[in-house]
């Protein structure tokens, strides 16, 4: 049987989307794919007063199952209800490649949806985009679209060359696709080496800085489409000090390089109103796991290593809130009556 999101006491990303573009911030998304990963964001985005959005991929859904998974963002809303009665949630289907996969996720609960076209030609992705925004407006679920691509891999998602959106087509797009959203290309990649070494230059200290985002694609768009929600992907800035407890603790992260956060905090200042984070949580909670086991080789219950690992998710997650994207203190301003 069919649920619709109001019934697990989400939101769509309306709201939130017109008064992070009014007021020059940017929503995070955060992907999770296990318990403890939900309930950092939901604990993180509490106690910063952060409206925040739910992100589930295609290999998320899968992993979780999405009987149980319907039944955590149901969980997750009960207990944001204890820990900040006014904030609210979106649960947002990240890279959604097929009409089937969209509407299955909008029949089991989901409040917005991501349509990725971006790989199918121009004409064909306006013509599937519009297939998916047809079909969720009639439930009133809000639809994010692609143009552009990103290279690197994200679970199913894999590109190995970018190629930056084209600020002539946007109007273009959005008017024949009736998109809510557009998740844009200026130079942000997915993974964790989003950048080859010999793309980046080195710093006084010796660290890869990668090339600088295309502000003026971000600012030409914003020129033609003002005030629409501009969405960014593949936008972890790989945290140095999550790849040095990850390395020093036996892993093995060669030239991982990401978005450094002024450049994030500039973006979101702009028309960007909903900025991904993937990557840093799984950086943050792996070198978390990899310090404990070092410490402790002989830890075996998953609540000791699972815990800490939370913990270091929910740090970075209010840091993020706070000081990248100025979501923190905004749940009060989109929520509060």
């Amino acid at each position: 049987m069919a649920t619709h999101y109001k019934e697990l006491g989400l939101v769509n990303t309306k709201e939130m989307f017109k008064k992070a573009v009014d007021g020059r911030f940017a929503i995070p998304a955060y992907n999770f794919n296990n318990m403890e990963q939900l309930q950092a964001i939901v604990m993180a985005c509490a106690e910063s007063d952060s409206p925040f959005i739910l992100q589930v991929s295609s290999g998320a859904r899968k992993y979780a199952n999405q009987t149980l998974l319907r039944y955590m963002a149901q969980g997750a809303a009960e207990m944001l209800k204890e820990l900040n009665p006014h904030l609210k949630f979106a649960l947002h289907l990240d890279h959604g490649d097929t009409l089937e996969l969209c509407k299955s996720c909008i029949e089991t609960g989901f409040s917005s949806v991501m349509i990725d076209g971006s790989h199918h030609s121009y004409e064909e992705n306006i013509k599937l985009t519009k297939q998916v925004v047809e079909y969720a407006h009639k439930f009133d679920v809000t639809v994010e679209g692609e143009l552009g691509v990103l290279a690197g891999i994200e679970d199913e998602v894999v590109a190995e060359k970018s190629s930056y959106t084209r600020p002539e087509e946007v109007e273009d797009f959005v008017k024949r696709t009736g998109v809510d959203s557009l998740a844009i290309s200026i130079g942000t990649s997915h993974g964790a080496t989003k950048f080859k070494p010999d793309q980046c230059t080195k710093n006084k200290d010796g660290i890869l800085v990668p090339p600088p985002l295309k502000f003026e694609i971000l600012e030409e768009i914003e020129r033609r489409i003002p005030g629409f929600p501009i969405v960014l992907h593949g936008s972890s800035s790989v945290v140095p000090k999550y790849v040095e407890m990850i390395n020093s603790n036996g892993g093995a992260l060669k030239d991982a390089v990401g978005i450094p956060e002024e450049q994030l905090r500039k973006a979101a200042a702009s028309a960007v109103c909903k900025i991904n984070i993937d990557s840093d949580g799984r950086l943050a909670m792996t070198g978390a796991i990899r310090k404990m086991f070092k410490e402790k080789p002989s830890e075996f219950d998953p609540r000791k290593y699972l815990g800490p690992a939370r913990d270091e998710l929910k740090a970075m997650i209010i840091e993020k809130n706070k000081n990248v994207l100025g979501s923190a203190g905004k749940g009060a301003l989109i929520f509060k009556k």
